[in-house]
């Protein structure tokens, strides 16, 4: 069986697993094969505290660094109950996100404010879906893609930053975003950490299921 926590990364998304071998576990080989099913379900409440956990800090971290409200993080962030191999998986959508939701938009005269981010030019209303977003015009003057680092604005070539192309040849306008690439060396940091709480917590837990165990026969 393949031991240990790792990840992946693909062009709009990360995914941490997290497993652990309880045999690995200093102090409780014995006890392992002599109460498997206790030794299983530790695992499993385990896996899922420390996916728990690292939801939070991630959210934590990327919502600093980016300037994001942390409530906004988290939505892109969905832990998977562990599976029967033991293994449990953080998704986490690492593909732009809108502008609006880094913090409470503000119009104003000359554009939009949100989290520290200015759009000149920009306004607040709603558009296409059901809730307003952050948008500029492409013909307004101030409307410059090479100012946006990091996104994609169809008919101006290469990768370019917050704005993101919504457009189409009746009303031509870009939806602001931001982009989560900055957030990808931390994947084996996270993984790292998760792996080492993972350890920790899962002491823990057999601990807690060896004194139920003593407890039942007598022994404690």
């Amino acid at each position: 069986m393949s031991v240990g926590s790792y990840h992946k990364q693909s062009a709009s998304s990360g995914l941490i697993s997290l497993r652990l071998d309880p045999q690995g576990v200093n102090g409780f080989e014995a006890f392992t094969k002599l109460v498997p099913k206790a030794v299983l379900a530790a695992q499993r409440r385990a896996v899922n505290k420390t996916l728990r956990w690292l939801r939070t800090h991630i959210a934590r971290d990327v919502g600093r660094q980016e300037r994001i409200a942390i409530a906004a993080v988290r939505q892109r962030l969905k832990a998977f109950p562990v599976s029967s191999n033991g293994q449990g998986k953080l998704w986490f959508g690492i593909n732009p996100i809108e502008a609006s939701r880094a913090g409470r938009p503000r119009q104003t005269r000359t554009g939009v404010s949100v989290a520290g981010r200015r759009y000149q030019g920009a306004f607040f209303k709603r558009v296409y879906g059901g809730k307003p977003d952050i948008w500029i015009r492409t013909a307004s003057k101030h409307f410059d893609a090479d100012d946006y680092p990091d996104s994609d604005v169809s008919g101006h070539g290469g990768r370019r930053s917050g704005w993101i192309s919504e457009n189409d040849s009746r009303f031509p306008l870009a939806k602001a975003k931001i982009s989560l690439e900055d957030v990808r060396p931390y994947f084996e940091e996270w993984t790292k950490r998760a792996h080492e709480r993972l350890v920790v917590v899962m002491e823990q837990e057999l601990n807690f299921e060896l004194q139920k165990y003593l407890r039942r026969t007598g022994n404690g």
